[in-house]
This record gives C-alpha cells, structure tokens and sequence, in this order.
C-alpha cells in the first residue's frame, strides 16, 4: 500500500525501460508466464505541481529584492541612491517571464507523463531559486551601474526579450494545440502568426526563444550573475533540443531532416 501507482516502475528485464503507463501487460506476454521487476521509483511529484512551485520561487523572490528588504540592503544607502529606469524595467521582464510560464502550465500545456520524481523538483528548485537570488541581488543593488551603452542599449535588448516572450508563447500554444487535436502524423507547421515561422529552421523553437530571453536580459540588465545563467540555460536547452530532434527524426522524418535542433545552421 505504500508504494502507490505513480511510484511504481515495471520492467521486463534488469535495468530495462520503465512500461509505460499505457501499456498493457498482455501484449506483452509471449506465453501464459511473464516476469516483471518491481522498482520503487521514489516518492512522485506531478508535473503541474512540479513547474508551478519551481517558477513561483523565482517571481517571488525577485520581488523580494527589488523591493530591497532592510535584512538584505543597508537601508542608508538604499533611501539615498537612484534606482536607475533599468533596475525597474528588469523587474517587469523577469516578472512577466515567470508569470507567463505559470500562466502556460496551468492553461496551455499538456502534459502526458504524470508524474516526476520529487528529487528533481527540489534540483531544479535550488538551481532557479538561487540563481534568481543571485542575479536579484546585483540588479536591485544600491550601488548597481546602469549598462555601458546606456539607454540605446536596455531599449533593444528589453525589445528583444519581449519579441522572444511573445514567440516563446505562441510556440507553445501551437504545441499544445496539436498534441491536444491528438493529430501526431505530420511535424508542427508554420501559421500566419510570423513567431511561429522559425518552425521552418528548427524542431524546437521554443528553446530557441527561451534562450534569447535571457541573452537578452543579460544584455539589458549587464550583470555577470544573468550572464552565467543565460550560458547555463543555453547548455541545457540544447540538450533538450537535441533529444527531442532525435525523436522527431524518427516520427516525422520527411518534415525535420533539414531542420536544426535550435539554432538554425549552427546547432
């Protein structure tokens, strides 16, 4: 009784895939005798509760920061200083950011696997928490310079943010409506809407526009902390695009084999 569905892995052989919830278990029986191997798969998360705790602590906190708490900022220095317009403008983008992700779990998304393991929602927790700390803590500083360009510099890189943002929703909305539709024979195509015509360059343009958000935070906010987390999403992005265009090879070959993973022509 304690080790409820969800927690349950099945395989057919030692250190074999996991069977998938759908399965069932008398396709797979060559004979009247199957054996099967119990794994407790630890205590389980679903995936709605997983993403909405691990994007809520980033919007929190931020503000947290920007609103430059006495137990965190010499108060002196906080009463005295200018905030200069960027330190506002970043706040607004990395707000909109996470509250669009919440947004787009609750009513966008679909999501098929069920649950997740409750390790990797305290991993990815700690990883977005405090990086968010960090990079709240230099954008909202008393004594944080503006970037070096000034004004021409914090315009076109909160444009871009904003243009990613944009795409990065519709990208996924389009996702959602075709998995939804439960039409799975032909790749996602392009649409009237222009954000959705990197789908003729790469297999996963989410990720792609994910990683100019933050490139173009970086290039907004010109903190070092924003910079090291834009490199870190890129690696991880990548991954992540780079395992879901196998999978699309071997489901819609004819559409993606001339497509990239994320990065037109490079990667």
């Amino acid at each position: 009784p304690q080790w409820y569905p969800s927690r349950v892995g099945l395989q057919l052989e030692r250190n074999g895939p996991y069977l998938k919830d759908s399965i069932n278990i008398q396709s797979l029986a060559v004979s009247s005798i199957i054996t099967l191997y119990f794994t407790d798969l630890g205590q389980q998360v679903g995936w709605t509760t997983f993403f909405l705790t691990e994007y809520t602590g980033p919007l929190l906190i931020y503000l947290l920061f920007y609103i430059r708490l006495s137990t965190i900022y010499d108060q002196v220095e906080s009463t005295k200083n200018f905030r200069h317009p960027v330190v506002h403008l970043a706040c607004f983008c990395h707000c909109l950011h996470y509250i669009r992700h919440l947004l787009e779990t609750l009513f966008v998304h679909k999501f098929s696997g069920g649950h997740t393991p409750l390790k990797n929602m305290i991993k990815g927790c700690a990883f977005y928490w405090g990086f968010t700390s960090w990079i709240a803590y230099y954008i909202n500083h008393p004594r944080y310079t503006p970037p070096s360009f000034g004004h021409r510099q914090v315009s076109f890189a909160a444009l871009a943010f904003l243009m990613c943002e944009a795409g990065n929703h519709f990208i996924n909305v389009a996702l959602a409506h075709q998995n939804h539709s439960g039409s799975k024979a032909c790749f996602p195509s392009p649409t009237y809407n222009p954000f959705t015509w990197l789908f003729l360059l790469v297999s996963c343009p989410n990720y792609t526009y994910e990683v100019g958000s933050w490139i173009s935070f970086t290039v907004m906010t010109q903190t070092l902390p924003a910079g090291i987390f834009a490199f870190l999403m890129v690696i991880q992005m990548s991954l992540w695009a780079q395992k879901k265009h196998k999978l699309y090879l071997k489901r819609f070959y004819p559409e993606v084999r001339r497509k990239a993973a994320m990065i037109p022509i490079i990667f």
